[in-house]
């Protein structure tokens, strides 16, 4: 690894080159700034990503006419440049993004990451964000990488030697943070719902939100309980604290936190610094749904924007509109109907926050189905749950109108005959 400055770094990117950016937490922010900065002596720059945190300069004017994004995962700072026509997404699992690199699908010329600063044999971490950086970084030609202090040194595969990387600069600055926010009254009683169908010493995953850390919340008398996602945030370390969640049962890694990447606050990077209990993977391997039905009781916990009355979920977007991605959901939700004991939970309030109702007769025109209706089991909502899993078309019209918000029930029952000609 030669150290240079940001601006030396970035300069062997060239035109109609490919750079992968590594994301959440770890967005090499600087890298991205100054390479944005030679927009006047580059074209058809490509890039690589999927969830960034920060300002995405190269989706704004001047910068957007040298770059094109292909995401793989549609985030705030990106989302309105996407459906704008000044990139595009990549629909696909998380557990198979790798395949897009390591088969030579997607060419990478630089790949763009953070690192902790080498130990005594010449080791830097992955840090917070092994997902689909690991892959990235082994089959770019290039690695550039800020060498940051703040980096906690984590576990796992995210250990890369310095002659990996190419070029490295030298920074301290705080890696992105995510708070965590008082659960409301509707997401509490979707934690409580939710939380009544985790049995002791099951396999829990689930993302980041008011939803699940409302369920951690409700989970503080369980015993022996494993962590298995692709991520994770603050809401675990009480649980933790409290011995509730050891790992003790299960087959894979047992004992042991595993995840592909993790966003919070300090104190859940200052946890994960240099602690064997948390495994960091890359995706690949925390999303291989077949490992992930060899733990026992595997508890998906995930969400939707919208559910049709046959129980087909949309998730990654709003009509055509591209609001997020496919991401794991589709991974954890087939992984844990298959476990011993497994539950996969799609779990969201009942209405948006205008009041529609999020339970529909028919998915909006354009809308992706991120699950199939043969996959769906369980749906909670604020006003109950239900499980979907072996009922007919019908069955689950009933049964979905039954926690649809009070206000809207008279309104999908009719909806309902309509459609299924009663």
């Amino acid at each position: 690894m030669r150290i240079v400055t940001a601006e030396e770094a970035v300069s062997i990117v060239k035109s109609g080159d490919t750079v992968f950016f590594q994301g959440a937490a770890m967005t090499p922010n600087l890298l991205i700034d100054k390479l944005c900065d030679r927009y006047e002596e580059l074209s058809d720059v490509k890039i690589v990503q999927i969830h960034t945190e920060g300002k995405a300069k190269y989706m704004e004017e001047p910068y957007d006419a040298s770059f094109n994004i292909f995401s793989c995962f549609v985030g705030g700072n990106v989302r309105k440049g996407i459906n704008n026509n000044k990139g595009d997404y990549i629909p696909i699992f998380l557990s198979e993004i790798h395949l897009l690199f390591r088969r030579n699908i997607i060419s990478l010329d630089v790949a763009f990451i953070q690192v902790s600063p080498p130990d005594k044999h010449g080791y830097c971490s992955l840090g917070v964000s092994v997902d689909i950086a690991l892959p990235a970084l082994e089959k770019a030609k290039k690695v550039v990488a800020l060498v940051n202090p703040r980096v906690p040194r984590t576990h796992g595969d995210g250990i890369i030697h310095i002659n990996s990387i190419d070029f490295g600069v030298h920074i301290d600055t705080p890696l992105h943070y995510a708070s965590l926010t008082e659960p409301s009254e509707v997401e509490e009683k979707i934690g409580q719902h939710v939380a009544g169908l985790v049995e002791d010493g099951a396999t829990l995953q689930m993302g980041i939100g008011n939803i699940p850390n409302a369920v951690l919340k409700n989970l503080t008398n369980h015993k022996g309980l494993g962590i298995d996602t692709e991520m994770f945030s603050d809401g675990v370390l009480p649980l933790i604290e409290l011995g509730v969640i050891t790992g003790e049962h299960k087959k894979i890694k047992q004992g042991k936190i595993v995840t592909c990447f993790a966003v919070g606050t300090q104190r859940l990077y200052d946890y994960v610094d240099d602690n064997p209990s948390v495994h960091f993977k890359e995706a690949a391997y925390t999303n291989d749904t077949h490992r992930i039905r060899s733990q026992p009781k595997v508890t998906a916990i995930n969400s939707a924007i919208e559910i049709d009355f046959t129980g087909q979920v949309c998730a990654d977007t709003i009509g055509p509109y591209q609001f997020s991605g496919v991401g794991g959901q589709m991974d954890f939700i087939r992984g844990a109907s298959l476990s011993e004991g497994g539950k996969p939970i799609i779990a969201m309030p009942s209405t948006t926050a205008k009041g529609i109702s999020k339970i529909v007769p028919y998915l909006k025109q354009g809308a992706g189905v991120t699950t199939t209706r043969a996959h769906v089991h369980y749906v909670a909502t604020e006003y109950g749950l239900v499980n979907l899993f072996g009922k007919s078309l019908k069955e689950r019209a009933n049964a979905l109108i039954s926690i649809a918000h009070p206000d809207h029930q008279e309104q999908l029952d009719r909806e309902m005959f309509e459609r299924f000609k009663l």
